[in-house]
């Protein structure tokens, strides 16, 4: 599975962004999604995840109320929805596909390069 995300960049405090990535993958539908990032100096860390299906999702507490998680199976696609922006959000963003609901990372075996996501203050 190749995953390509995209939608990052500059944003003021308070501000939005749409992440996306496209998955290669015919089957997408069967794999579970998730959002990670990692800021400098710092480890990488959950941001989301959202079921097959796209019933179910879960997020880390640091953006529970802010972002919000949804899937195009269809397009192959997974979208990270983030709102209210603040500047401890600036950090490269992944995704990343797994068979298995799951915050930890190596639940996931499939990964995209990030895209860098920049909140000024």
């Amino acid at each position: 599975v190749q995953l390509q995300a995209s939608g990052g960049g500059l944003v003021q405090s308070g501000g939005s962004l749409r992440l996306s990535c496209v998955a290669s993958e015919r089957t997408f539908s069967s794999y579970i999604m998730g959002w990670f990032r990692q800021a400098p100096g710092k480890e990488r860390e959950f941001v989301a995840t959202i079921s097959g299906s796209g019933a179910a999702s879960n997020y880390a507490d640091a953006v529970k109320g802010r972002f919000t998680i949804s899937r195009d199976n269809a397009k192959n696609t997974v979208y990270l929805q983030m709102n209210s922006l603040k500047p401890e959000d600036t950090a490269d963003y992944y995704c990343a596909a797994g068979l298995r609901i799951s915050s930890a990372a190596p639940q996931y075996a499939y990964w995209g390069r990030g895209t860098l996501v920049t909140v000024s203050s």
